[in-house]
């Protein structure tokens, strides 16, 4: 027998009977796609999970990062690994497994720690994270552990400023012009703190174990806000935690920190970067009549030669009078760091006698301050006269 002619109606039966077919078979095919997306995307953990009752969050962190990666990275934060020690903790190098690299700070948890804490803990990191600052290390997250407890930062390879004044050949590096850079940028970073931010943040323990260089020699804070961190109802009261050397005299007779108490460590540092140490010894004379003996040139770092360059000398001269103006005993004499930085955005005039003919006390006798976009003396003395005008 002969096949059975085809004829257009019965084509078309048979398209009728597989198009419909074929679409349920497409749809169920996109159903079963979709499903199986939602739910890898649904075992991706998020940036805050709370797993086994632990606290782990990232906040402003470019990629994916769990706890054992951490503890992986630092071999359960063994000692080979630690970079650095300071009074709230231990600071660790970790490189993750996408290769990124980033500082840990473990910090010292009391025993007494309860859930109110873990929530103020949070809201205080997540505040803290959102700080926007080039000279400022960034905080990219937390975790509360039961029984671990420490910070993410960002890595800066440079060390901290403490270590490479310690090593010749990296203070040699870090010449006249990166100090007194590292001295403005540190101002501008504390200005930021205390009159940008709100509300605003007091540092406590500016030291040069907490300014940290990229590779660049750049400067930035670290350890900001760690104080409000351990301890959210100190905002107003000192914690022992602090740097010897660089404690504001007042807080021998009283509990309150404020602003002022940055200004002055702010100003130890300043003196400790044009000398490439710390110096007590110095601090206290500054406050006797002794200083008039002393010369800036002989306290300058050593290891560098004095600046050929008239710039330079007269920067390092700026740099110098506004530490010694942030030293002052009594804190309402101590200029405000917005103060500070804004008179270093001016373009300054300073007339001077040579470098080596300054002395501390002659420095120490201009009390400088800030008057309509000026930089003024009170005393238009014979070695320094300061005025500026704002660049254009």
């Amino acid at each position: 027998f002969s096949p059975c002619p085809s004829t257009p109606s019965n084509k078309l039966k048979i398209v009728e009977i597989i198009l419909p077919v074929l679409c349920f078979l497409a749809f169920l095919g996109l159903g079963v796609l979709l499903f199986l997306r939602s739910r890898a995307k649904d075992n991706i953990p998020e940036p805050n999970v709370k797993k086994n009752g632990d606290l782990f969050s990232i906040l402003n962190f470019d990629g994916r990062i769990a706890f054992e990666d951490i503890i992986e990275a630092t071999n359960d934060f063994d000692i080979r690994y630690c970079i650095g020690t300071g009074g709230y903790g231990s600071v660790y190098r970790a490189q993750l497994p996408s290769g990124k690299i980033v500082a840990l700070k473990k910090l010292h948890r009391r025993e007494s720690e309860v859930l109110a804490f873990d929530k103020s803990f949070k809201n205080e990191a997540k505040m803290l994270s959102e700080i926007r600052h080039k000279n400022i290390v960034k905080l990219h997250g937390f975790c509360l552990h039961k029984r671990c407890m420490f910070l993410i930062y960002e890595y800066k390879a440079g060390g901290s400023l403490f270590c490479v004044f310690l090593d010749d050949t990296e203070a040699l590096e870090l010449d006249w012009i990166k100090r007194v850079k590292t001295v403005k940028d540190t101002a501008c970073a504390l200005s930021y703190l205390h009159h940008d931010w709100h509300p605003p943040i007091v540092h406590r323990d500016i030291s040069s174990n907490n300014i940290l260089l990229n590779s660049n020699l750049e400067a930035c804070i670290s350890d900001f806000g760690t104080a409000r961190l351990l301890d959210p109802d100190s905002s107003n009261q000192t914690m022992l935690v602090r740097t010897y050397g660089y404690i504001a005299p007042e807080l021998a007779y009283t509990i309150v920190v404020t602003e002022n108490c940055d200004v002055y460590s702010f100003g130890v540092l300043a003196l400790e970067t044009l000398m490439g140490k710390h110096s007590s010894e110095l601090l206290v004379s500054l406050s006797a009549s002794s200083s008039k003996n002393i010369m800036l040139s002989d306290i300058l770092d050593p290891r560098l030669s004095l600046p050929s360059d008239r710039r330079v000398a007269k920067d390092i001269v700026f740099a110098a009078t506004m530490a010694i103006a942030c030293l002052s005993l009594n804190p309402k004499f101590r200029p405000t760091m917005k103060c500070v930085s804004q008179e270093h955005l001016f373009r300054k005039r300073l007339v001077a006698h040579r470098l080596q003919a300054v002395s501390l006390l002659q420095l120490k006798d201009h009390d400088l301050y800030m008057d309509e976009g000026r930089i003024q003396s009170q005393n238009s003395g014979d070695i320094v006269e300061i005025q500026a005008s704002s660049s254009t």
